[in-house]
């Protein structure tokens, strides 16, 4: 039988302060019984002496601290897992909200999850195709990564993500692949487009998704996260799957984070972010990645807005320094109709050269991606000289550059959102658009493969 406490002696926004306590551990999962009987959940944040600061799930409002009961429940937060997850929707904490019947649990997990054994984990080395060019052929996704999109508000990171959970799966085997998906302080509007788009392609069938919406309360996102990962950590490393986690909006959460260091009175970091924000960051961004011995794999595309656009703020910069690079996406591109945005110049995927090459995509794809960024490079200085000085100062090279730019935009980066391009595709177009340069320019590709794959006549 569970002690009860009627013990409260503050509250302050989402903490509250329970005195003369026995036996009460760090990350313990708590029951709190208001005067009307609702039950509220919380968890244990500090423990001194005989009093525990406990942090509301539900928040506190309306809540009588003379009337209400307290029960520590002995565990953390958990959350019940089966085969049964795939094609649900749960709210931020678990629980369902598709109205289908609660999960029959096969085990229960707690959210925290174990860390990984650095000497245990396996070197990510598998291409996953997305079916978007700009990802697959030039920042390549490797099978056991992290690689965060970073946006800006108002640019359709919503409908990249869509996509790539629709598209995404893992070349040249016939294994099990799902989408968990961790929607964090998004609009109902959002949250309403990612459902009906995922059962109107079918693929919800082999999804998870937890809502946290932006109405409801904020503290409930700082769980939301952990819950996906916990569900992905059983789909791969119990039951062999190959899971690829997408979290939006990662901003949400460290906002989350804020608000409850603030109400901790926790001295501020840069921008009044907590000082562990890298710390906690990494607590999620570090369960991606293959086991050794294990079938199963866990990636991860977390995607952030930027405030203001700005890649120095805490979030992106504290996201790049524990990320295998980033995918950018570009609001001119954007303005000019571009879809998806993606800046590639900028974008990077660390672990690319992993992922392809023969047997894995084909043989010329690490010089077509060399030579295609080079092109583009000098493709756009070309342009911006054009602005300063008048087209009438490029050299006909230069002319030929510029003109590679402006199809490298239109018909490579832009695709839109319901086309899915295989990596053969990509690469056949890649090797179109360098038949606009004459073959003296391709200094970066071996002539072998100039002469097996560019378009015969173009060379």
């Amino acid at each position: 039988m569970l002690k009860e406490y009627k013990t409260i002696r503050e509250v302050a926004g989402p903490l509250m302060l329970v005195e003369h306590v026995e036996g009460v551990k760090y990350d313990e999962l708590v029951e709190i019984q208001t005067q009307t009987g609702e039950i509220r959940r919380g968890r244990v944040l500090e423990v001194s002496g005989d009093k525990a600061l406990v942090q509301l799930f539900e928040g506190s409002q309306g809540l009588n601290i003379v009337e209400s009961k307290v029960r520590f429940l002995g565990h953390s937060l958990e959350l019940p897992v089966s085969m049964d997850l795939l094609g649900r929707v749960f709210d931020g904490l678990g629980r369902p909200k598709d109205g289908g019947p609660k999960i029959i649990p096969e085990k229960r997990m707690d959210i925290a999850g174990n860390p990984i054994n650095p000497a245990a984990r396996d070197y990510p080395s598998e291409f996953i195709q997305t079916g978007i060019s700009a990802i697959d052929g030039l920042n390549t996704l490797v099978r056991g990564q992290k690689l965060p999109v970073f946006s800006g508000s108002g640019l359709p990171h919503a409908r990249l993500a869509a996509q790539i959970a629709r598209q995404a799966k893992v070349l040249n085997t016939d294994s099990n692949f799902a989408v968990v998906f961790a929607a964090i302080g998004i609009t109902f509007e959002e949250a309403d487009y990612f459902i009906e788009d995922f059962k109107k392609t079918g693929a919800i069938d082999r999804t998870v998704l937890f809502m946290n919406l932006a109405n409801d309360p904020a503290i409930e996102r700082i769980a939301t996260p952990r819950m996906a990962l916990t569900a992905a950590e059983y789909l791969a490393y119990e039951k062999g799957m190959h899971v690829l986690v997408i979290m939006t909006d990662i901003t949400n959460y460290c906002d989350a984070l804020r608000e409850v260091s603030a109400a901790r009175k926790e001295v501020p970091g840069r921008r009044g972010y907590p000082g562990y924000l890298y710390t906690d960051l990494a607590t999620l961004y570090e369960r991606a990645g293959r086991i050794r011995d294990r079938e199963g794999s866990i990636t991860q595309i977390p995607i952030l807005s930027m405030p203001e656009d700005d890649k120095t703020h805490p979030i992106p910069d504290l996201t790049g320094y524990i990320t295998e690079g980033q995918i950018i996406l570009n609001r001119e591109l954007y303005r000019k109709g571009v879809m998806p945005p993606i800046d590639v110049l900028p974008s990077l995927s660390r672990l690319k050269d992993k992922g392809i090459g023969k047997n894995k995509t084909r043989e010329d794809h690490a010089d077509t991606m060399n030579q295609l960024f080079a092109a583009y490079a000098r493709g756009k200085e070309a342009k911006e000289l054009a602005v300063i000085l008048g087209e009438g100062a490029l050299s006909d090279i230069d002319k030929l550059y510029a003109k590679f730019a402006d199809e490298f935009e239109k018909r490579y980066v832009s695709q839109g959102e319901n086309e899915n391009r295989d990596i053969m595709e990509t690469l056949t177009l890649g090797w179109d658009l360098l038949s606009i340069l004459p073959r003296s320019e391709l200094k970066r590709i071996r002539d072998e493969y100039i002469e097996k794959y560019m378009p015969k006549g173009d060379a």
